[in-house]
């Protein structure tokens, strides 16, 4: 995984290689994964994100299909 993208409260923000620790609350909006492969994309109903050595943990309310 090369970058995340979550959609914060105040705006959507990038979660790149050796981020800052951060929790933040999240609102409805996409999750983007991107990847050398390609990304992946999963719509979520709010939640909250956790970044800690390089590990992205999203806490998504709902996924929407």
């Amino acid at each position: 995984v090369t970058a995340v993208t979550v959609p914060g409260t105040l705006g959507s923000f990038q979660i790149l290689k050796d981020h800052a620790p951060i929790i933040s609350t999240l609102e409805d909006g996409p999750v983007i994964i991107k990847a050398s492969t390609g990304e992946e994309i999963f719509n979520i109903k709010g939640g909250v994100v956790e970044v800690l050595d390089n590990k992205v943990i999203v806490l998504a309310e709902a996924v929407v299909a």
